[in-house]
């Protein structure tokens, strides 16, 4: 975080979204934020996986083709990008996803830090 904030400029507000994972929340972060005011987390909706099934998606374009590939260009890689994608979308099949045990939930902390709660982002 203290390598973000050095590369923006000091009166910048810095907005940050994170998934709800615990770890976010510890007392360490807590004290973070107090001393630097500018930085404000954005955390994403509890039981918001379906917003994970694109990180997938992703993870799969960067398995089956980029990882793999050579690119001459940013017009090649986007030409290849698409190929993969017009390809893929031939035999394509949905991600399923169920969530089947709430026991594993993960239990919201409170901290006494105020957030931003909008995710309006100045001009």
């Amino acid at each position: 975080m203290d390598d973000l904030l050095a590369t923006q400029p000091r009166q910048r507000q810095v907005h940050l979204i994170l998934d709800n994972l615990s770890a976010h929340k510890t007392k360490a972060v807590a004290a973070f934020l107090e001393q630097h005011r500018r930085l404000h987390l954005h955390y994403t909706p509890t039981y918001s996986s379906w917003l994970n099934q694109v990180e997938i998606w992703f993870s799969k374009i960067q398995r089956d083709l980029i990882a793999r590939g050579v690119f001459t260009s940013k017009t090649n890689l986007a030409q290849k990008i698409m190929r993969y994608i017009r390809l893929y979308n031939k035999n394509a099949r949905p991600i399923k996803w169920a969530y089947r045990d709430p026991s594993h939930r993960v239990k919201p902390v409170s901290i006494s830090v105020k957030h931003c709660t909008s995710l309006h982002f100045p001009p």
